[in-house]
């Protein structure tokens, strides 16, 4: 397939379908059924293509004490500090070193089972455009397509993330009546 086939698939719809003509010989003949089936099917659905392979999870349960061992002596500890505090962060060079970050978009590590994703397996951390979610946050607005382009995702994905994300900010804060509430107690409290 070439670089023109990924090309119109990526600018076709999932469900769109493509119909081909019924095959003719030379002479202009229509090709007998029992020569064997056409080059192209009557029907062929085209599917949108990813254009980045999907992160990869490695699940630490599943890893033999060997391997376990084996990453441990590749990948000794390191004595260098590192940025503690965001405004040391923010001096730092780009892109950022500190994979082990929890704001670092390479690697996502679940702190319950200790299973690694890597974001971008076809990709190393020193060739990402972007590598702090920090700074991405800091540029303010974007939109769901630019994020999903810096985390590896779906715009789908990113919204049901955003949307999750505000339902949690709004049921950790009190609401209006609360508030009134809070003040009038603290307005008698006051006169008292």
């Amino acid at each position: 397939m070439s670089d023109d086939d990924c090309r119109d698939d990526d600018e076709l719809d999932l469900d769109t379908e493509v119909e081909t003509t019924d095959e003719l010989s030379d002479d202009g003949i229509e090709a007998d059924p029992a020569d064997g089936p056409p080059e192209i099917s009557r029907k062929v659905r085209r599917r949108r293509r990813r254009t980045r392979p999907r992160s990869k999870t490695i699940a630490m349960k599943r890893l033999t004490r060997e391997e376990l061992r084996v990453g441990a002596l590749m990948y000794p500890p390191v004595d260098i500090p590192r940025p503690t505090e965001r405004e040391q962060c923010r001096g730092e060079m780009r892109p950022c070193p500190w994979v082990a970050c929890k704001h670092h978009l390479y690697l996502d590590i679940n702190p319950e089972t200790g299973s690694i994703k890597i974001n971008f397996p076809d990709l190393e951390p020193w060739e990402l455009k972007h590598t702090c979610a920090l700074d991405v946050a800091e540029r303010g607005g974007i939109t769901l397509e630019e994020v999903g382009e810096i985390m590896n995702l779906t715009r789908e994905r990113i919204r049901q993330v955003e949307v999750r994300g505000l339902l949690k900010l709004k049921m950790g804060s009190p609401s209006p009546d609360e508030l009134g509430a809070e003040l009038l107690r603290a307005k008698e409290a006051n006169e008292n």
